[in-house]
């Protein structure tokens, strides 16, 4: 098959396919305009309370390091607090994913960032799906009506567990506060663990589409095996995993992410083929890369590809197609297209697209792949009967979609 060449056209029709973005924050999705709108209505101190300020002194193009990169976040958060903001914040994003043809997306985020005096974690999920469910309902119905072969949106919510935090949030400063003899990585641990309980109880007896545990921020010096308990109680209680993993640091993270968290899929995963960045003590390097690669292959455990984040916050990436999803496509690897944050990064699931099409070779069958895979190795709320009906029917659309065209594939 020839390789893909990206143009109006092609995005024209990128954007019209139904598509997934399985690695979307919540934190990093905010339509600016409305962290301006909540920030003067709570009287909340922002750097700047215009579109452009805030892109001058907060989300730039390019940042120094993923730590810089995640401090945007401390001003998302703040107009985060109350149940109506998360709601409207929640479903702006799903309306937002929708116009670009995302028909299935995964929203996720730290509760305990919310939890405060206004709202338990059970408040603070409840506020979440409510925006989205809102969403849902009012595109399904307004798709049926217009089109019935066109796929419903769906969507599921995963709660995020953080490898390490301070007092940043009301809940987090009680938390520290009520262990004053505990060792940090204890607390971090314990953090965890209470959020897999959380979420887990609220997903049983509230009905909620709680899809996932997942484990975000800076991996190094805090590794993911701290973690352990929370993915293993997560793991018996038959909840599906996601861990970043090998975003700024080696293979050992992912490693580590697979067999301690029993990861069923791997946030970023830049890192790795990327020998330098694995530890003194494994003697052949190369050999064990290459062993996670292929256990990565036959297990079909999913990559969240997530290329204009990744470039933001790795300054060693002077040009993205030197960015290590080459070497994904090479394995044959399950990959899928992610915006990680559509705010802080700029994006969307169908610049992601475009961006990978221009600095890659990609020829139809591996873009139809790269989408369809989202879909396969999403966290579906529906039984497994359910899904595979949904994930026909996006398949089914992108064929009728794509007929004719350069990316039809048969």
């Amino acid at each position: 098959m020839e390789i893909v060449k990206p143009d109006k056209a092609i995005e024209e029709l990128i954007r019209k396919i139904p598509k997934t973005d399985l690695h979307c924050h919540l934190d990093g999705s905010i339509r600016l305009e409305t962290i301006i709108d909540l920030a003067k209505s709570e009287n909340i101190t922002l750097p700047s309370y215009t579109v452009d300020g805030l892109n001058n002194l907060l989300f730039k193009e390019q940042y120094n390091s993923l730590v810089e990169y995640l401090n945007t976040f401390a001003y998302s958060c703040r107009v985060m607090q109350i149940p109506e903001s998360l709601e409207r914040i929640s479903y702006e994003l799903a309306v937002d994913a929708q116009k670009e043809g995302v028909r299935y997306l995964e929203v996720r985020f730290a509760p305990q960032l919310h939890i405060n005096k206004h709202m338990d974690m059970k408040a603070v999920l409840e506020a979440v799906n409510n925006g989205l469910y809102k969403a849902q309902h009012e595109f399904n119905k307004r798709t049926i009506i217009q089109n019935s072969q066109e796929p419903a949106f769906c969507y599921g919510i995963i709660a995020c567990a953080l490898r390490s935090f301070g007092a940043i949030s009301e809940y987090y400063t009680n938390f520290i506060n009520a262990l004053p003899y505990s060792e940090p990585k204890q607390i971090y641990s314990l953090g965890s663990l209470e959020l897999a309980k959380g979420a887990s109880k609220i997903r049983n007896e509230q009905g909620l589409p709680i899809v996932a545990f997942d484990l975000a921020g800076a991996e190094a010096g805090n590794p993911a095996k701290d973690h352990w308990q929370a993915f293993q109680y997560a793991h018996e209680q038959f909840m599906a995993k996601t861990v970043h993993a090998g975003e700024a640091y080696g293979a050992p993270s992912i490693f580590q992410a697979i067999t301690e968290l029993h990861a069923d899929r791997i946030g970023h995963g830049y890192y790795l083929f990327d020998v330098s960045k694995i530890d003194a003590g494994i003697i052949n390097k190369q050999a064990y890369i290459d062993a996670l690669v292929e256990y990565i292959a036959q297990k079909r455990v999913t990559i969240e590809v997530c290329l204009t984040s990744n470039l933001q916050t790795n300054p060693s990436i002077v040009d993205l197609s030197s960015h290590s999803f080459k070497h994904m496509l090479d394995a044959g690897l399950s990959t899928t297209f992610c915006t990680d944050n559509r705010t802080v990064s700029k994006t969307t699931v169908t610049r992601e697209i475009m961006l990978a099409l221009k600095h890659f070779d990609i020829d139809p069958k591996k873009l139809k792949n790269a989408i369809i895979y989202g879909f396969k190795r999403s966290f579906y709320p529906g039984n497994y009967l359910e899904k595979r009906q949904y994930v026909r029917t996006c398949i089914e659309f992108y064929e009728r979609l794509t007929a004719g065209t350069q990316l039809d594939c048969t």
